[in-house]
């Protein structure tokens, strides 16, 4: 009889820990582990400030799928997808209109803090390489 009782009691035990906690139950949302701040000006209609979420995808920006996708693309290892023109670079004496944009957060596990504008060829391409991610001003003149 005390043997069948403690058998009895070790399968309770066994049965309840097989049981998820309702704290166990409770499923969290996942932190998005590459979070970028966008503030655009002078772009002739996309101005403003806009978080892009990636892994997963969210944010306020007003294309976060395409944006995260263009991000995935250019970003390879050793190589910072939002690295300044190299000084010394022969770039064409071309403007591209007055915007400016303001990247910061983290990607790829790295900080980041870039600065755009339109104001020669390098610039300009530097820019175009980011869109999405960046508005396409030459679609706005």
């Amino acid at each position: 009889m005390l043997r069948r009782l403690l058998f009895s009691a070790a399968a309770s035990a066994a049965a309840l820990s097989a049981v998820p906690s309702a704290a166990q139950a409770v499923s969290h949302p996942v932190a998005p582990t590459d979070r970028l701040v966008i503030t655009v000006a002078d772009s002739g209609g996309a101005d403003g400030r806009y978080v892009l979420d990636c892994h997963p995808t969210g944010g306020t920006h007003p294309d976060a799928a395409k944006a995260c996708a263009r991000l995935d693309e250019v970003t390879v290892y050793g190589k910072d997808p939002f690295a300044k023109t190299p000084p010394g670079t022969m770039c064409t004496m071309q403007y591209g209109g007055p915007a400016t944009a303001h990247v910061t957060g983290t990607w790829a596990g790295r900080p980041v803090d870039a600065t755009y504008d339109r104001s020669n060829g390098c610039e300009i391409s530097r820019w175009d390489r980011l869109t999405p991610v960046l508005p396409d001003t030459a679609a706005r003149t």
